[in-house]
């Protein structure tokens, strides 16, 4: 089990990514490259996937991006980083 810390910190870097990406939509291999890590504890990808704050998609030709999704934007402006229209 993680400790309190450890979830604060997953939680804060889940915040960062969603951000990042709620900017503009990213190449799949640009965020994997700055986000994907082998450490157990910090699992900032799979976490942001699993709960719905992120999805992977493919561009008419064929190239892989992620997005933010609703769910994502909600967590973002839950947590004080983006305003929903109409909040």
């Amino acid at each position: 089990m993680s400790q309190p810390n450890q979830s604060h910190e997953l939680d804060a870097l889940i915040l960062d990514l969603a951000e990042w990406v709620c900017k503009a939509p990213r190449q799949y291999d640009e965020v994997m490259e700055a986000w994907r890590t082998s450490c157990p504890r910090l699992t900032v990808w799979e976490d942001a996937v699993e709960r719905g704050f992120v999805e992977r998609f493919r561009t008419p030709d064929g190239i892989w991006m992620v997005r933010v999704t609703a769910a994502g934007e909600d967590f973002l402006a839950a947590n004080g980083r983006m305003m929903r229209v109409g909040l």
